[in-house]
């Protein structure tokens, strides 16, 4: 594994990808989505910080999303199955749903 020199925000991530800032912080919120060392924690404070992906992880996640996205059926069963087993995530399937089809 190359050295990390920079990483990206979920926010920035989201903004690069046009997805749901929500949706890429629930996927990344199991550090088993993701080969280790792709989800980096930035802490900004004492108890605060902010998740960061490395490029090799913003690709894994674009890979993620690109294979859950195939058929529309395989994207609401991957909405459906995945985000209510990491989150609380009826809103955020409702809004993501409704931003869809891709």
């Amino acid at each position: 594994m190359a050295t990390v020199t920079h990483v990206f925000s979920i926010d920035y991530v989201a903004k690069l990808l046009d997805e749901d800032a929500e949706l890429l912080q629930a996927i990344v919120s199991n550090d088993d989505n993701l080969s280790y060392g792709s989800i980096i924690s930035v802490y900004t404070g004492q108890d605060e910080a902010i998740t960061s992906l490395t490029r090799d992880g913003m690709e894994e996640l674009e890979q993620i999303l690109a294979h859950a996205r195939r058929t529309a059926d395989e994207w609401n069963d991957f909405l459906e199955a995945f985000l209510e087993a990491f989150v609380d995530g009826q809103e955020l399937i409702a809004r993501i749903k409704a931003k869809s089809p891709r």
